[in-house]
């Protein structure tokens, strides 16, 4: 009994180490954005908001960030649309191929970004089309429907049939049971879907270096750029931004993903 004890301690104090080493940068960023200071040090001499204002005036990184945020939009919204009728498709009937095609659609997830980045660029160079705006929302879909998949698939096998066939018995149209039957009890996943789709495009940095044109750059590649020439207190306010963003998104999904769930099965 004393060796599991021990063990298990010994278990619990190395996860603890690994959190502490995952998370004391990410800290450290956090902290150093208030830093009134040019360069970063510890203790700081004050507290300051000096530098997320003076990141409010710089036109390049807003305009990254509004890219960061349409693009994320639009990823969210065109992956949701193909990902809930195919998971519907793979979980509902039976065709020929079913699982080949969606093998195939979530194989992205199995795939290194870097290796999806040059295979798309090259898949556009061979058609002759420039890099775009709608090239990187396309390679976003890519990236971010294996979730919507997985995540509407999970929560459509928990959903009884009977329920559906139910009202096609009452005489309901296909339509109509979609609508006010299985739409209800998809909710959920669905919104989930989208938001981590919004959050996996808009915190995407390997692949989209491989998409992006000047004039469409990104918050995480506009970073990535920035540190290779400087290293600026404004990067770090521009961090703690995304480090907010990319952690309350989630925790939103989740929290109005158990809220929902709490009312349809009421």
């Amino acid at each position: 009994m004393k060796r599991m004890i021990s063990g298990w301690t010994l278990i619990k104090l190395y996860t603890l180490l690994v959190y502490v080493w995952m998370f004391t940068p990410i800290v450290a960023v956090v902290i150093l954005a208030f830093n009134p200071q040019q360069f970063g040090s510890f203790p700081m001499e004050g507290f300051s908001f000096k530098w997320f204002v003076k990141l409010s005036h710089n036109s390049t990184i807003l305009d990254a960030f509004k890219n960061s945020m349409v693009l994320g939009t639009l990823t969210a919204v065109f992956s949701t649309a193909v990902g809930v009728p195919a998971a519907m498709a793979f979980i509902r009937y039976e065709f020929r191929g079913k699982e080949l095609i969606n093998t195939l659609l979530i194989a992205p997830i199995m795939i290194p970004e870097v290796v999806l980045g040059v295979a798309l660029l090259l898949f556009i160079r061979w058609l002759q089309q420039p890099k775009s705006f709608a090239m990187l929302v396309v390679g976003h879909v890519v990236l971010t429907l294996p979730y919507v998949l997985l995540i509407v698939q999970a929560r459509l096998v928990g959903i009884k049939r009977e329920y559906e066939e139910a009202a096609l018995s009452l005489g309901a149209s296909p339509f109509q049971t979609f609508r006010e039957i299985t739409f209800p009890l998809l909710a959920p996943a669905i919104f989930a879907g989208m938001l981590f789709s919004f959050t996996i495009s808009f915190d995407d940095v390997t692949a989209t270096l491989f998409w992006a044109t000047a004039q469409n750059q990104t918050v995480p590649v506009k970073i990535f750029g920035m540190l290779r020439n400087s290293i600026s207190p404004e990067i770090n306010a521009l961090g703690t931004v995304m480090i907010a963003l990319t952690v309350s998104t989630p925790l939103l999904a989740g929290y109005l993903t158990r809220r929902f769930a709490r009312r349809s099965g009421k």
